[in-house]
């Protein structure tokens, strides 16, 4: 007997990746095949495991790139493998999702589905624009319609004699292009043509735009605005609580698609920042770090660590250098108590931090570090005479080494990891470099700047620095700018501490002032 796959008919939420369900996230995580459309948050496939087969079925304003039954038989034919396959919709599968179609042939053929509910647009969406769906004093109920139709059709599935004063708040879904004739028929139904109304585009997105008027108005209003779907249409005195708790709009980033370059492994604390702060961080790591290869280079590290009795200092400049400095440690068998005569130093606070998480308390050395003059800031505690042990990657420059060694001191580098050329990258955050839909790039490195040149230059984008020559470029430090700069790219900010703290706090002030630029 063939075993038959699952199906889950999963709602995605409204566009912002974080408002999917912990559930969704579950089965979306252990998915073989994921078939999804164009209102799920393209992020959300940042979760798939490894091998996971992405098939896009969603609609586009010009084209239908597969219809409702052909995506229905897909999903059993599917399940008719043994995969276990996550239909991914937007919003909630059961609200206008067209799940019901979807369900019901899957049992017909016998097929186990689950239905996992998603956190409708109806309401995200305004909720996002500063527009509660109900209030106590203004509206106590509240009826979700469809716009997405024909007049014809609208008059046959809505009773617009019913509808119009049945609840409070109405909100039409997919109803941009039938707005006037929307307003027009609640007016000729009792709704009072001053009644307020609004239209939130592309809710909890980057993109997110909302227009008010009223229902006399809005139609004009539209046409003005060039206002195009997918847009979330209120109807209500709800609207006006707008003026008061608009909130997602008054975050620094809002609006702001930031890339991020760095190692998958690294990027999680600068995308939380940045999103805390109402932008959009999209990953896009350039490189990866791994234990450095090769018999010659376990060697060389084997034989520094040996000598581990010697050093007078063990010196670390990044988390990758106390991170993979330790796992040689343990792959060659050497306790970190043989270094006790060695006082440990740290460049900048997260690597003292990463120190401090191995029980260690290191002598902590300015943030801003440059190999350049960093021995001047060492005398006093540096001697000459003594000897030092370097951990670092195969990128770092010998300029601080050479600086060691011209006041005396015995420095021994050993590059305990490598940076190379990531894999696998994300389609989605390629996409909107192609589309210009990023509003920053990221740079923590020089190793990031021309690593995200050649990945664009692999992705078939033959003049990667003139595709990115517009883009305003954050960058950590003096090293990276110079490496951007050279590559033709505009340097808009650099923090005065190379922390990722500074980096975001220099985004926040710049995008301060760009609206306030904007707004004189």
């Amino acid at each position: 007997m063939e075993h038959k796959g699952t199906v889950y008919l999963v709602g995605a939420g409204p566009g912002d990746p974080k408002l999917i369900t912990v559930r969704g996230l579950e089965v979306l995580r252990k998915s073989d095949v994921v078939v999804y459309d164009r209102l799920a948050s393209p992020r959300l496939l940042q979760h798939l495991k490894p091998g996971t087969e992405k098939i896009y079925v969603g609609k586009l304003p010009d084209r239908h790139t597969m219809k409702q039954e052909q995506i229905n038989q897909l999903l059993v034919d599917l399940a008719l493998q043994g995969k276990t396959v996550t239909r991914l919709k937007g919003g909630d599968p059961t609200i206008f999702g067209r799940v019901g179609e979807e369900a019901e042939l899957l049992q017909e053929h016998g097929i186990t589905f689950e239905i996992v509910p998603g956190i409708t647009s109806a309401i995200a969406v305004p909720a996002y624009a500063g527009i509660p769906v109900t209030h106590r004093d203004l509206a106590s109920s509240l009826s979700i319609i469809t716009g997405h139709e024909s007049p014809e059709k609208l008059d046959r599935s809505i009773h617009w004699d019913k509808v119009t004063n049945a609840t409070g708040t109405l909100v039409f879904l997919m109803g941009v292009s039938k707005v006037g004739y929307i307003a027009e028929q609640l007016i000729r139904h009792g709704k009072p043509p001053e009644t307020p109304v609004a239209l939130i585009r592309w809710g909890t997105r980057p993109e997110q735009e909302t227009i008010t008027g009223t229902l006399a108005t809005i139609e004009r209003i539209v046409k003005e605005a060039g206002f195009q779907p997918p847009a979330v249409i209120v109807v209500g005195e709800v609207v006006l609580q707008r003026d008061k708790l608009q909130w997602v709009e008054r975050k620094p980033l809002f609006g702001m698609r930031v890339l991020i370059t760095r190692a998958r492994s690294q990027a999680s604390e600068l995308a939380a920042l940045i999103e805390e702060l109402g932008g959009e961080p999209c990953e896009f790591p350039v490189i990866e770090t791994r234990m450095t290869e090769g018999g010659h280079a376990a060697e060389a590290i084997g034989g520094a660590l040996q000598q581990a009795e010697q050093y007078h200092w063990l010196l670390f400049t990044s988390v990758n250098g106390v991170e993979y400095f330790f796992e040689w440690l343990k792959r060659l068998g050497v306790d970190i108590r043989r270094f006790h005569a060695a006082r440990i130093a740290a460049v900048g606070p997260k690597t003292a931090q990463a120190l401090e998480a191995k029980g260690l308390l290191p002598v902590s050395l300015p943030g801003q570090f440059q190999a350049e003059g960093l021995l001047e800031r060492l005398k006093g505690e540096i001697a000459p005479g003594q000897k030092v042990l370097l951990p670092r990657g195969n990128l770092a420059r010998d300029l601080l080494p050479k600086e060691l060694e011209a006041g005396g001191i015995a420095a021994v580098p050993i590059d305990v990891y490598e940076t190379v050329l990531a894999e696998n990258q994300d389609e989605y955050a390629l996409e909107a470099l192609r589309e210009r839909e990023i509003h920053m790039i990221t740079f923590t490195s020089s190793s990031t700047v021309n690593n995200l040149l050649e990945l664009l230059k692999r992705s078939g984008i033959d003049q990667p620095a003139k595709l990115l020559e517009a883009v305003p470029v954050a960058s950590i430090g003096p090293q990276t700018t110079k490496a951007a700069e050279a590559a033709g790219l505009e340097v808009a900010i650099e923090p005065d501490t190379a922390t990722i703290e500074a980096l975001v706090a220099a985004i926040v002030q710049y995008r301060l002032t760009e609206r306030s630029r904007m707004n004189e």
